[in-house]
């Protein structure tokens, strides 16, 4: 029996998980316990799932353990493993500074995903991760129901397809209940597909983008921190800016995205701690 798990309920922008603390890797997290962690009836509900492990401690991570102590291992709602969550690793920053398990150093936080090793730094109530560079692509196209949106491949350590709304649509029409089609053939592991319109100048930015996302693996979320990094990307690319801000509105909040003078790519926005607990995972899975 395998009672008495420790969790920590976390959100970045409302992009919900549920955190388990496993430093020396003695948990085997199955796919059905990460979906009935997940579940918002029978569980505690998330869009998935952050367990803390040292990185020499994980087969996953074990490649990092030069450059970072702790290793995000991220799981979906439905229990299937993911390359990287922009949010995600914000929410882990945060949660190994609170639990006292790393200190920041000058250059930031190291951390390890499956995607490679980014930086999170602690700026006000914000916690800023640099993250790999995005790499657009390919054109492509999602479908919903009837309708049909070009779109553009993103690489961020996970997949992601950015597509503008046409013909007057608004966000809010888009039915995002089940799955966006999207071609298999290159995607073959699934993709986030992200909805983008612009949105009205603000103070601070250069861009400014409302943003509805279906994550594979969790449905439609409140946030998608990767999801912001390819819009950024695109939305930048677009515009013929080499770099610059790009404020990207969710329904959860704001996200920001920053090219910077030094080629580097930064996720920026809030990571809230905001429920601990203990949960019996053989209940769950009952």
């Amino acid at each position: 029996m395998m009672d008495g798990v420790l969790f920590t309920k976390g959100h970045g922008a409302g992009n919900d998980f549920v955190i388990v603390p496993d430093p020396d890797g003695a948990l085997d997290l199955t796919p059905s316990q990460v979906a009935a962690l997940c579940d918002r009836r029978f569980g505690i509900g998330a869009d998935g799932v952050l367990r803390v492990v040292r990185t020499a401690k994980d087969s996953d991570g074990a490649g990092y353990a030069a450059e970072a102590e702790w290793f995000m291992d991220y799981r979906n709602a439905d229990g299937s493993i993911a390359e990287m969550c922009g949010n995600g690793t914000r929410v882990f920053a945060r949660y190994l500074v609170t639990h006292g398990l790393a200190t920041p150093g000058p250059e930031g936080l190291p951390i390890a995903t499956r995607a490679g090793v980014v930086v999170a730094l602690f700026v006000g109530d914000e916690v800023r991760v640099r993250m790999a560079p995005p790499r657009v692509y390919a054109a492509s196209t999602a479908t919903t129901g009837p309708l049909t949106f070009p779109g553009v491949a993103v690489d961020c350590g996970n997949p992601h397809l950015v597509c503008a709304l046409h013909d007057g649509l608004k966000l809010p029409s888009l039915d995002l209940s089940v799955s966006p089609g999207f071609d298999p053939a290159l995607f073959p592991a699934g993709v986030n597909v992200e909805f983008v319109t612009p949105a009205s100048p603000i103070e601070g930015a250069d861009l400014h983008v409302d943003m509805r996302v279906y994550e594979r693996g969790s449905g439609e979320t409140m946030a998608c921190g990767s999801g912001a990094l390819a819009v950024g990307a695109v939305a930048l690319r677009d515009a013929g800016l080499s770099q610059g801000v790009v404020a990207v509105d969710l329904p959860g909040g704001r996200l920001t995205v920053t090219h910077d003078e030094n080629d580097a790519w930064w996720l920026a926005g809030p990571a809230v701690l905001v429920a601990t607990g203990e949960t019996d995972l053989d209940a769950l899975t009952r």
